[in-house]
């Protein structure tokens, strides 16, 4: 069997309200410390790519989500500069009340769609953010 490399794969998590505000966090470490990221991470050997979404969202939220759509799988070899990192993102509703920092988020705070201008973001989750915020107003 010939010996492949294989990609990473993540999954992102766009928790959103009623009024299409959602979270962010702060990335506490590096790549990208310090800038705004959507809650999410890499998919551990055996698990699906929807637990890994709930999971993460748990750990860097504190909050318990339900996923709402499969928005888009983002592949590009060089969004991540740690290496070739696929992931898989997903609109989820939670209880916003309930969010806290925690794992290795610095901060966490909600935004809403005319912010993203204002804050720097990592990764190319400007992307997935707006792709997230049309396929939530779609759904409504």
């Amino acid at each position: 069997m010939a010996n492949y490399k294989i990609p990473s794969l993540t999954a992102d998590i766009f928790i959103f309200d009623d009024d299409f505000n959602f979270i962010l966090i702060k990335r506490k470490n590096d790549p990208y410390k310090d800038c705004w990221a959507l809650p999410g991470g890499f998919v551990e050997y055996g698990e699906s790519v929807e637990t890994a979404a709930i999971r993460e969202a748990k750990e860097e939220t504190s909050i318990d989500v339900e996923l709402k759509r499969l928005v888009n799988v983002y592949s590009e070899p060089d969004r991540d500069p740690r290496g070739h990192t696929v992931t898989v993102a997903f609109t989820a509703k939670g209880d916003m009340n309930n969010m806290k920092a925690d794992s290795d988020a610095k901060e966490i705070a909600i935004f809403s769609a005319e912010s993203l201008d204002e804050i720097e973001i990592a990764f190319d989750h400007e992307e997935i953010i707006k792709d997230c915020l049309k396929v939530a107003k779609n759904d409504l």
